[in-house]
């Protein structure tokens, strides 16, 4: 029998996902498969907000836009995102 769970049972992994510098983490781009320290992706700032594009292939790997009183994050351009353990 397979378990269903709501969201909550995330918070521990994404407590870990979302730590102080998340720079350093490595990060697939969806497009051309590259996997680089989000650090080298080449950033956008005059867009909408940042867009942070793949330095290989220019592909949007995610943006964050300040909307406010919310701030939206789309991390819709990489595949994974490796944490050190």
């Amino acid at each position: 029998m397979t378990t269903r769970l709501d969201g909550n049972v995330l918070a521990g992994a994404l407590a870990h996902l979302f730590v102080p510098d998340a720079t350093d983490l490595r990060a697939r781009c969806t497009n051309c498969g590259r996997v680089a320290p989000i650090a080298e992706a080449v950033v956008y700032a005059d867009a909408p907000g940042l867009v942070a594009r793949c330095r290989s292939c220019d592909h949007v790997l995610a943006a964050i836009v300040d909307a406010g009183d919310k701030v939206y994050l789309s991390l819709s351009g990489l595949s994974a995102i490796a944490l050190p353990k």
